[in-house]
């Protein structure tokens, strides 16, 4: 009898460790996503203020996506070297101290530069989140908990489109970066209430030789995941952070009515992660994504071109939920493609090195917005990266379902 309840005492035990881990790891992408999108959605505010074009102000997002690559190396290294715990309360802090002092900016330099040290928090969240989440739950839910995983980035937008929506009219862009210090908050949580990764105890190096050799060591697996990883940023930077501009821009739209879109837009991303995180349990990550991104590629006339408001609320929807969709199997394929003893640097790194080179792609479109609307400019831009991004997807290797620390 004992022996019995002993077991069940664990089971329990372990199921509340990795929702825990799954809670701490959506939480603080969310509210990483949430201080991102304050800056997508107040970009011709702050350019207003700052006396810039719209351009130089996009050229901040790209600047905060260039540097993320530095915060995966620094906390990705720590991840596997001294455990996936500390790291992540360390980010957490650094990153909502950042945010706070970019709502106190004085000029144009100064917020060009803390939005380059938010990059550094905001690259690491993501590969020590979810390297201690993965790690943590059955593998025969890795899927659909993934795709929750992943969009706690949606779930920021989302958030970050609410408080621009109360915000931004009564007070401007400031005091919404103020709020943006909450992450710090969920360091405690972490301290409290997640355990460390029982696999990176067992995998873990003893020495930073051993763990260069061992990371030195999957070369060719890091360039792929770097180029998927940059495919998939350019889908979904591409189709989301100059997206209220277009609505501005194109449609005439005020602050209220674009967070509303964008708010919409992002339950369509929350439930197209979930439903093809668990679509990828079923089918493999591989099918998942590419079916995902070739709808999105069906999407693209309803999103851009809609002839009137209802359809274009629709096409927002859909097609957030297409490229979330695909999104939503990341955390799982990646995890599942790394080795135990380099998890929480390899995903990590890879996923910020694809962003770096993805980052000019808002730039770019807001470039050829010079010369044609937005919706021309993005639609191109999607068509092209949905493509190339599936071919991509399709060639890689696969782990579906392994088991990890054994």
């Amino acid at each position: 009898m004992k022996t019995i309840d002993t077991a069940s005492e664990a089971k329990v035990s372990e199921g509340t460790d990795h929702r825990a881990a799954v809670s701490a790891g959506f939480l603080g992408w969310m509210l990483d996503a949430f201080d991102f999108f304050l800056v997508v959605l107040s970009v011709t505010a702050i350019a207003k203020e700052f006396n810039r074009p719209v351009k130089d102000i996009a050229l901040s997002i790209t600047l905060t996506l260039a540097f993320r690559p530095v915060g995966a190396f620094i906390f990705g290294l720590m991840a596997d070297r001294y455990g996936r715990r500390l790291p992540l309360m360390i980010d957490l802090v650094f990153y909502s101290i950042i945010e706070v002092l970019s709502g106190l900016a004085p000029n144009y330099t100064t917020f060009m530069i803390l939005r380059a040290l938010f990059g550094i928090g905001m690259g690491g969240e993501w590969g020590v989140g979810a390297s201690l989440a993965m790690e943590k739950v059955p593998p025969r839910l890795r899927g659909v908990l993934s795709g929750l995983l992943q969009e706690g980035y949606a779930a920021g937008y989302l958030l970050a489109a609410g408080c621009y929506f109360f915000v931004f009219e009564r007070w401007g862009w400031r005091p919404m970066f103020f709020i943006g210090g909450l992450p710090a908050l969920l360091a405690l949580f972490v301290r409290m209430r997640v355990k460390e990764s029982e696999v990176w105890q067992k995998t873990k190096h003893e020495t930073w030789g051993q763990l260069g050799r061992g990371i030195a060591s999957h070369w060719k697996l890091f360039i792929y995941l770097t180029l998927l990883m940059a495919m998939m940023n350019f889908v979904s930077h591409g189709t989301q952070d100059m997206y209220p501009t277009l609505l501005e821009k194109d449609w005439g739209f005020d602050p209220k009515q674009r967070a509303a879109i964008t708010a919409i837009s992002m339950v369509g991303a929350i439930g197209g992660g979930i439903i093809f995180g668990r679509y990828s349990d079923r089918a493999g990550r591989r099918r998942a994504m590419v079916v995902a991104l070739i709808g999105a590629i069906a999407m693209i006339p309803l999103w851009a071109f809609s002839p009137n408001l209802a359809l274009l609320v629709v096409g927002a929807f859909l097609m957030q939920f297409m490229v979330q969709g695909a999104w939503g199997v990341i955390p799982a394929h990646l995890a599942e493609l790394s080795p135990d003893s380099v998890r929480g640097f390899l995903p990590g790194f890879a996923y910020q090195c694809g962003v770096l080179l993805a980052s000019s792609v808002v730039y770019i479109e807001a470039l050829f917005a010079e010369r044609m609307s937005y919706a021309k400019a993005m639609s191109l831009t999607a068509l092209t990266v949905f493509s190339i991004a599936a071919i991509v997807a399709s060639l890689g290797r696969e782990r579906h379902g392994v088991e990890f620390g054994k």
